[in-house]
């Protein structure tokens, strides 16, 4: 595509907005503009961009199901069960399976895992738990898959096996009835359950065996687990008081209460009081004062039995000594991001929250170094790095980057990266494909042996063996392609341009998802790929943003052995005799599929225009502040006008097709790269043009040293 034909976006923002951000969140004008201009105003949102601190993960009990599966596996321990961890082959089920083993492990429990090999359907199988129950086995976690395995879990049921289903993928339906009935769902796309829908529904499957982990280390350590309590404040309102208490539990929120009263006007058996806090343990801050409006209130002849645990916060939290609410509430950072006015209630909430985590050390190595498992999961399954999943991601990368665990240190010196700096891009090019060649080439047991082996020296061996495999997989898919790529053409035309299809018995299984992604990206339209063995064929569809498969597969869903996946991604399998009848009804959805035409790489969206005086080192600050880059973060994308090129020469091989550059911008002599650009010269720019141009900005890594190095996305001389 030429590249002189890109479109330059800058969306317009309003600077009162800007402003309000910047002030509110104290981010600085260039940061604030950026957050308005993708979209990024609300403060929830704001926040896992501006901080880092694992406090701010939500809280594993808010999934629905989290405590009955804590309370399951805690009992399994006791009883001395027999327990099965059953995960998926990829990076995500593969990650996920070895953070709950040693989960579990670290408990005192013994358990076993199982992962698809070879030809072995996606998911939960019945031989699976056949062949567990017969040795004896009484529980079962699925990690990254169980969602759709309704018959697996029926059967378990069948022969006493509890199951616990961890999953990330979509239900099938949305009633309570159409779920698997397992022992415990912990799955944050459930729309219904005790706790309440999840604040954010895209956790990777290691996202979410890493909450299990969390809440069953916090069961283990913590004397608040499974305790009900109450936190109690009265504040003024004009000529009224405003009594207000949050019900906790395992420290997330399961109800509040607010009442505002005129002293001397209600009883307290008039109010709702009485009922909410029956039978609760009352924690309150500054007992005296409290304990004395109240009495104003209702009468000294009321009393409610209440705890001070000011002075024990203070004890971890030195600043809050002597402090009220009021005062604390306007130096609360947490607040800062609230989509509501703060309260004071609520601040004794964040309050006594942080202080439970500081006195009772809820976050240790061990969550360090699971963060770098479930980074590697979301990362691989492409999950949005937006919310929860930017410091799963980020912290993960620094866990790594300080000192990768056992099996990823061994990986990473087979792949060159040993000692490098490195993100999210080298994550999901280099370290997650190795990882991810186990399970495609039939054999994923590998991948978890590596993370799991104690003696460096067969890790070391194991290490290589991946290697092998993903060489292998690499030669795998370009031979498949180049038998697939002009059946997909074909089928394209066939169903009108909205849907690419790729199927037979040469293609292997463990590739289709890679090579359906493939096909996405050559021809900008949803895709299938399919894999014939015997008297099955297993699927795998992708699909562009804006068409969910979702409808397609409910459309097809009786024809199917199984399904399931994402909106985007998805797969079945099916009994070769219904092959035929998909292809039909193929042909009548395709006829009511709609999505935009794909417009990536012809639109450059720019985030912000900097001129020459703020192009500074500084700029670097703020593109690692939006760190990690990936699904709907992608890198900063920054304009300049009128720098000049003060050098040029070409790099690269075959007859070196990029352009190195230096700029002048303002006070700075900039280094530049632009790829595949040198049949540009000169006819598009040349030595000493002054030019506009749109980049992206890194850090060039040398020695330790980390240089400022722009990335041209487009170039033109000025003015055009």
């Amino acid at each position: 595509m030429d590249k002189t034909a890109l479109t330059w976006e800058k969306r317009e923002i309003s600077p009162d907005l800007v402003k309000n951000v910047d002030a509110k969140y104290r981010c600085g004008p260039i940061t604030a503009s950026i957050l308005v201009r993708r979209g990024f105003t609300d403060g929830e949102a704001i926040q896992y961009f501006l901080e880092n601190d694992p406090r701010y993960l939500r809280n594993p009990f808010d999934l629905p199901g989290m405590e009955d599966a804590v309370d399951r596996i805690i009992n399994a321990k006791e009883e001395g069960e027999r327990v099965l961890i059953f995960g998926d082959r990829d990076v995500d089920g593969i990650t996920s399976t070895v953070l709950l083993w040693e989960t579990l492990s670290a408990m005192g429990l013994e358990p076993r895992w199982r992962l698809p090999r070879g030809d072995e359907p996606y998911g939960l199988s019945r031989q699976a738990v056949e062949e567990f129950a017969a040795d004896s086995g009484t529980l079962i976690i699925t990690v990254d898959c169980g969602i759709s395995n309704t018959a697996e879990v029926e059967r378990a049921n069948e022969l006493g096996v509890d199951v616990i289903i961890t999953d990330h993928h979509n239900p099938q339906g949305a009633e309570p009835e159409d779920l698997p009935r397992a022992y415990a769902i912990v799955n944050p796309k459930l729309e219904t359950g005790g706790a309440g829908r999840y604040p954010f529904r895209d956790l990777s499957g290691c996202g979410v065996a890493f909450k299990l982990a969390c809440a069953l280390r916090f069961a283990q350590r913590s004397s608040f687990y499974g305790q009900e309590l109450c936190l109690l404040n009265v504040r003024a309102a004009n000529d009224a008081w405003i009594i207000e208490t949050v019900k906790l539990r395992n420290l997330t929120v399961t109800g509040r209460l607010t009442e505002t009263v005129v002293p001397g006007m209600v009883r307290i058996t008039d109010t709702r009081l009485p009922a909410f806090l029956e039978g609760q343990q009352i924690l309150t801050w500054d007992l005296p004062l409290q304990a004395g409006i109240l009495a104003k209130i209702f009468g000294k002849g009321v009393e409610i039995s209440m705890l001070d645990i000011a002075p024990e916060i203070a004890k971890e939290i030195p600043k809050s000594q002597g402090q009220s609410l009021l005062r604390l509430r306007e130096e609360s950072r947490l607040a800062r991001y609230s989509r509501k006015e703060i309260t004071e209630l609520d601040v004794f909430l964040n309050l006594f929250i942080s202080f439970v985590r500081k006195r009772e050390k809820l976050w240790t190595a061990q969550d360090e170094e699971g963060l770098q498992l479930a980074g590697l999961g979301t990362v691989a399954d492409i999950m949005p790095l937006l919310d929860e999943n930017r410091i799963i991601v980020r912290g993960g990368i620094e866990s790594i980057t300080a000192k990768p665990r056992p099996g990823i240190a061994e990986l990473l010196f087979k792949l060159g990266l040993a000692g490098s700096r490195f993100g999210s891009k080298e994550i999901s090019w280099q370290l997650c494909p190795a990882i991810n060649a186990a399970g495609r080439m039939g054999k994923p047991e590998i991948a978890v042996n590596l993370m799991l082996e104690k003696d460096p020296a067969i890790r070391d061996k194991l290490a290589e063996q991946l290697i092998i495999l993903n060489d292998e997989r690499k030669k795998l898919g370009e031979s498949t392609w180049s038998i697939a790529e002009p059946m997909a053409l074909q089928n394209l035309e066939r169903f009108g341009g909205k849907l690419a299809l790729a199927f037979g018995e040469d293609i292997n299984r463990g590739i289709t998802g890679i090579m359906g992604g493939r096909l996405v990206k050559r021809y900008k339209a949803p895709a299938l790929f399919v894999s014939f063995a015997g008297d099955t064929a297993v699927g795998s569809l992708r699909s562009v943003k804006g068409y969910d498969l979702r409808p397609l597969l409910e459309q097809c869903a009786d024809l199917f052995l199984d399904w399931g996946g994402h909106n985007y991604a998805a797969g079945f399998s099916m009994e070769r005799a219904n092959w035929d009848e998909l292809l039909r009804r193929l042909q009548g959805i395709v006829e009511t599929m709609e999505f935009s035409p794909d417009e990536e790489g012809k639109t450059i969206r720019i985030d912000a225009e900097l001129p020459p005086a703020y192009l500074t080192a500084e700029i670097l600050d703020i593109v690692e502040l939006f760190e990690p880059y990936g699904e709907e973060n992608q890198p900063l994308t920054f304009m300049t006008r009128k720098a000049r090129i003060s050098d040029l020469s070409l790099i690269g091989k075959n007859g070196a097709p990029h352009v190195k550059l230096t700029l002048d911008i303002g006070n700075y002599k900039w280094p530049a790269l632009y790829w595949q650009a040198a049949d540009k010269i000169p006819g598009e720019f040349a030595l000493n043009d002054s030019v506009d141009l749109a980049f992206t900005m890194t850090r060039n890594w040398f020695n330790g040293d980390g240089k400022p190095q722009l990335i041209i996305t487009d170039l033109r001389r000025a003015g055009t």
